[in-house]
């Protein structure tokens, strides 16, 4: 009984000991050259493109790599959201909305991502408000909604999605 007291002692006094240890200098020193050479290695912001279909394209593609954390999925779904009055333009857009209203009915898996963008913000949010507006409480849990656009529509896409339990990111256009 003696030799067990005396080891659990030992144990105990020896957890103690390494609990009180925290990281030496040298530790705290890497740490920190470590989150400096992250900082310095941080992607820049791209400046969005103008009206340009195919730089639009590219940028958007850009911005959802950089957001990626968290998605487990390659192959998020991204919905380019074209400007315009033309005729051709509400057409594709009108395209896009039953696309993305499809998908919304349909539901997602977790660990995807929905990444929305184009040049016109209010289009753009406006494609979401209407796709969500059907969405059924709690569909999109652990789903990234991606919405690169003006921070002057982000509350509104923030309250359309709210119900469907995504979470959103958003990236303001500069």
């Amino acid at each position: 009984m003696n030799k067990y007291i005396r080891t659990l002692s030992f144990a105990l006094c020896s957890a103690l000991l390494l609990a009180a240890c925290g990281p030496s200098d040298e530790d705290k020193q890497k740490a920190a050259e470590a989150a400096a050479q992250a900082a310095a290695n941080a992607p820049v912001p791209l400046p969005a493109p103008g009206a340009d279909d195919a730089a639009w394209q590219k940028y958007l593609v850009s911005v959802v790599t950089r957001n990626m954390q968290g998605v487990k999925t390659n192959h998020p779904f991204m919905y380019y959201v074209p400007a315009g009055d033309t005729q051709a333009a509400q057409d594709a857009r009108k395209s896009q909305l039953d696309n993305v209203a499809t998908t919304v009915a349909r539901g997602v898996l977790p660990g995807n991502m929905l990444a929305f963008g184009g040049p016109d913000s209010k289009a753009t949010a406006d494609l979401i408000v209407e796709a969500f507006k059907d969405a059924n409480e709690g569909s999109f849990k652990d789903v990234v909604v991606l919405f690169a656009g003006a921070s002057a529509d982000q509350q509104r896409v923030q309250d359309a999605i709210a119900k469907s339990g995504a979470e959103l990111r958003f990236v303001e256009m500069k």
